[in-house]
Order: structure tokens, then sequence, then C-alpha cells
């Protein structure tokens, strides 16, 4: 992973994009979009999560790859994909949607214990 993050205009608009799209593709080359919530920490980390689980198809084609890309606004912009399942990433992508989500009933589904390990930071790509 390189240490260059996302540019401040990206992150200020991955922190106010209440819904953006993933761009996913399974290896046969077919693609997907889907839309996923996105947060951004104090850190500067942004970070997602499957409210479905590793079973999500969006979940499963951009692990197996290692890559995705976020739709915001017709802008998009290619991710490398980080599993960030330690206790720390963990808590600040909750803190994040809690905040960033608060008052969704959806919410709740991003907080069960079965879905905290599909946490992924995402870098440039």
């Amino acid at each position: 992973m390189t240490d260059a993050g996302f540019d401040a205009d990206t992150l200020t608009r991955l922190r106010d994009e209440q819904e953006v799209r993933i761009e996913t593709r399974r290896a046969r080359g077919n693609l997907h979009r889907t839309i996923i919530w996105v947060v951004v920490d104090a850190s500067d980390r942004v970070l997602i999560r499957s409210y479905r689980g590793a079973g999500a198809r969006w979940y499963r084609e951009a692990v197996a790859a290692g890559n995705a890309a976020l739709i915001i606004g017709g802008a998009t912009i290619p991710v490398l994909l980080d599993a960030a399942s330690d206790p720390e990433r963990v808590a600040a992508c909750s803190a994040e949607l809690e905040r960033k989500y608060a008052g969704d009933p959806a919410t709740s589904a991003m907080m069960r214990d079965e879905v905290l390990d599909t946490t992924i930071e995402l870098h440039p790509g």
C-alpha cells in the first residue's frame, strides 16, 4: 500500500455524500455497481463495510480482485482494498457510521458482530 492518501477534495466529497456507488467486476469481466455507505474517520482513512456480510456480491468481487472503483457524482475513483478487521479500524468505522448515519434505521445492521470483519480501508488506486 502506498502512504499517499486521497486528496482533500475527494475526502470532503466522501464525507459529504450519504451514498456512493461501488463498481466491481467478476473474474469473467462482468461489471456491477451497487450503492454503499462510506465514511472518513478523523485520521482521513476511508472506510466501508458490508451490511450483508461477506456474502454480498460487491464485497466478494472487490475482495477477490483487491480493487474496485467508487462512483461519486459522475466521477470514477479507482481504489485499492485493505482488510481492516483490526479492532482500531473497526471501532473507527463504527463510530463514523453511527455519526454520519444517525437516525437511519439501517445503521444498526452495520453494527452487527457478524459483519464487523468486513470492514475495509480504501486507498487511491
